[in-house]
């Protein structure tokens, strides 16, 4: 719901709906003006949830990207671990024997280098680039994606009740029926109860 929309709904409220002469009775106006403070509230509770919402939203693509990112890491590690494994065996196969003993002792640190490469691959704790941190931390990445991206659907919900609610009020204005201006504040009460529920999801 635009802020225009919302302020010429306030305004349609203020003044009666613009129904009727200028002699209306006294207890219409007053409730009209009540009307009008609760669109207000509600407008303001909803610009509140939809910057929540927004937030939420922006969180959850964030996140997304990242883990993309660290799955896509992680695979890159993956092909270079099983390369430097190969290349390892490769070498041992190909050990030819008889040679002298220093040929030999190259030979096998090289071989020793391609399983040390293929052993920091796998696992990395100092820098957490290993196989098994960058997995830990795309799935780290996947759950604060989904629960940004619950708290987002909760906070839309909750602007949904919100703007049912100024819709409600605004009628109840224009055609004097009180009780569309109560479930109003009942949808508004459910929508702030969503939003909280939304807020301590994200948190």
């Amino acid at each position: 719901m635009e802020a225009h929309e919302t302020h010429e709904m306030v305004h349609h409220a203020a003044h009666g709906g613009g129904h009727g002469d200028h002699g209306h009775a006294e207890d219409a106006a007053k409730r009209n003006r009540r009307i009008a403070i609760l669109i207000s509230l509600i407008a303001c509770l909803l610009a509140i949830i939809e910057i929540g919402g927004n937030s939420s939203q922006h969180n959850a693509l964030a996140a997304h990207i990242e883990a993309s990112n660290l799955w896509a890491f992680y695979q890159a590690k993956t092909i270079r671990m099983t390369q430097t494994k190969s290349s390892a065996e490769m070498l041992e196969a190909m050990l030819p024997r008889g040679v002298p003993s220093d040929q030999a002792a190259a030979w096998t640190k090289r071989i020793d280098d391609f399983r040390a490469a293929a052993k920091r691959y796998d696992s990395e704790p100092e820098t957490r680039e290993g196989r098994k941190e960058l997995m830990q931390r795309a799935k780290e990445s996947e759950a604060k994606h989904d629960k940004a991206l619950h708290a987002y659907h909760l906070y839309e919900y909750a602007a949904a009740c919100m703007q049912i609610g100024i819709v409600l009020a605004s009628a109840g204005a224009a055609t004097g029926v009180v009780v569309l201006a109560y479930l109003a504040g009942g949808l508004a009460g459910v929508g702030v109860a969503i939003a909280s529920m939304a807020w301590l999801a994200a948190h």
